[in-house]
C-alpha cells in the first residue's frame, strides 16, 4: 500500500470507531428494582389431611321394648344437658311402682305398730325384725322400678345439637333401636397423621392451620392437643389430635380438612423468588453495588426451602445486600443500573414503576 494512502486509511478507521462508540456512550443505565436480603423467622410447614370429630358424640338408643310416647325435640335443635328428649310409654312400669309404694306404706305402718308393742313387751322381737326385713325388701323393689322407669326416658347426657328425628310417636322400639344422635360442636377434634421422622419436631401446643373445601376462604386456627402413643408399623406415621373452636357451628363431624402444622421457626436469610436466575441445577443472583453506580455483580447462591414468593438463601449472600428483583433479564454482569426502588412490605413493583413513570412525565 502506498504511504500516501495511510493517513486516509487511519482517518477512515477513526471515523468508524467514533460511530461505534457514540451509541454505547449514549446508552442509559438499565432501570431495575431491588430487594434487600434480610433475616426473618422461617418455618417449614408440615402438610397433612385430617378428619373432624365432635368434641362429644353419642347415639341414644332404646333399652326396653315399648312405643314412643313423647318426642321433645326438632331436627338439628340445640338442647341442654339433662333435657328430656324422648319418653317411651311407661304405664305398666308406673303401675308397678305405685303398687310397690303402697306396699311400702303398709309395711312401714306394720313396723311402727310392732315397734310400739315391742317397747311394751307385747310383741316378740323376732316379729319386729321380720317386718323390718320385709320393708327393706319392698324399698329395694321400688329402687329397681325407679331405675327401670329411667330406661323409658332418654335425656341429653350433655349439651349439644341433635340430629334428624327418625321415629314418630307410636313407633314400637326394641333394645338397640337408634333413636337420635347428639353432638357437641362448639369444639371440634381434628385427627390427622404425620410421618414418624417428625415426631421430635412436634409437641402439644404447636400451632397449625386448617382449611376446608366448604369454606375455601376461611382459615381455622388450632393447636396440637395430644400426640398418639404408638407408631403405625405399616405407614410409619403417628396420630395427632388438635382442637378447633367452632363457635359459629360451621364445622361438622366427618369433614375433610387440609392441615398445615407450623414447626418451630428458625432465622433464615430471605430474598424474593423473582431474584433467582436458574441455570440447570445452579442458581444465581445479581447483586448491586451502591457506591459504584449500582453496578451489577453476578453471584452463585445455594438455596434452601421455598414459600410463596420467597426463597431461603443458604450461602452466597449476606444480610443487607441488594439483589435485582425485577429486571434481571435486561442487565448483565458489570453493567451499571438505575435503581427505581427497593421492595419491602410497604411497596410493590407496580407502585415503583408508576412512580418512575410519573417522575419521567413531570421532568419531560
Amino acid at each position: 500500500m502506498p504511504l500516501r494512502s495511510l493517513p486516509r486509511l487511519l482517518l477512515l478507521l477513526s471515523g468508524l470507531l467514533l460511530a461505534v462508540a457514540s451509541p454505547l456512550q449514549a446508552q442509559q443505565p438499565t432501570a431495575v428494582i431491588a430487594a434487600e436480603a434480610h433475616l426473618e423467622a422461617w418455618s417449614d410447614p408440615l402438610a397433612s389431611l385430617g378428619t373432624l370429630r365432635a368434641d362429644e358424640s353419642v347415639t341414644l338408643s332404646a333399652t326396653v321394648t315399648d312405643t314412643v310416647a313423647e318426642l321433645n325435640f326438632r331436627d338439628g335443635e340445640e338442647v341442654e344437658a339433662g333435657q328430656l328428649l324422648i319418653r317411651l310409654a311407661d304405664d305398666e312400669a308406673q303401675a308397678d311402682l305405685l303398687a310397690a309404694q303402697a306396699l311400702r306404706e303398709e309395711r312401714r305402718n306394720a313396723v311402727n305398730r310392732l315397734t310400739q308393742l315391742q317397747q311394751r313387751n307385747l310383741a316378740p322381737r323376732g316379729d319386729l325384725e321380720d317386718a323390718r326385713s320385709r320393708l327393706r325388701q319392698v324399698e329395694a323393689e321400688i329402687q329397681a322400678l325407679e331405675a327401670r322407669l329411667n330406661d323409658y326416658r332418654l335425656r341429653a347426657p350433655f349439651g349439644g345439637r341433635v340430629g334428624f328425628r327418625n321415629v314418630s310417636v307410636g313407633t314400637l322400639v326394641t333394645p338397640g333401636t337408634e333413636l337420635v344422635t347428639l353432638d357437641k360442636l362448639d369444639v371440634m377434634k381434628l385427627d390427622f397423621t404425620l410421618p414418624e421422622l417428625t415426631l421430635g419436631e412436634i409437641s402439644p401446643g404447636l400451632a397449625l392451620s386448617a382449611t376446608s373445601a366448604a369454606y375455601p376462604d376461611t382459615v381455622f386456627g388450632a393447636e396440637i392437643a395430644s400426640i398418639g402413643t404408638r407408631i403405625d408399623p405399616v405407614s410409619r406415621s403417628v396420630s395427632v389430635r388438635a382442637l378447633i373452636d367452632n363457635p359459629e357451628g360451621k364445622l361438622r363431624p366427618g369433614m375433610l380438612m387440609n392441615v398445615v402444622v407450623q414447626r418451630e421457626a428458625r432465622r433464615a436469610l430471605v430474598i424474593p423468588e423473582s431474584a433467582l436466575i436458574p441455570e440447570g441445577r445452579r442458581q444465581f443472583v445479581l447483586t448491586l453495588t451502591p457506591d459504584d453506580e449500582h453496578r451489577v455483580t453476578r453471584r452463585e447462591v445455594s438455596i434452601g426451602a421455598r414459600r410463596k414468593g420467597e426463597v431461603e438463601i443458604l450461602t452466597g449472600l449476606e444480610a443487607g445486600q441488594l439483589v435485582v428483583a425485577h429486571g434481571t433479564e435486561r442487565v448483565r454482569d458489570g453493567q451499571p443500573t438505575r435503581l427505581l426502588g427497593i421492595l419491602d412490605d410497604t411497596t410493590s413493583v407496580s407502585e415503583l414503576l408508576r412512580r418512575d413513570r410519573e417522575a419521567a412525565e413531570a421532568s419531560g
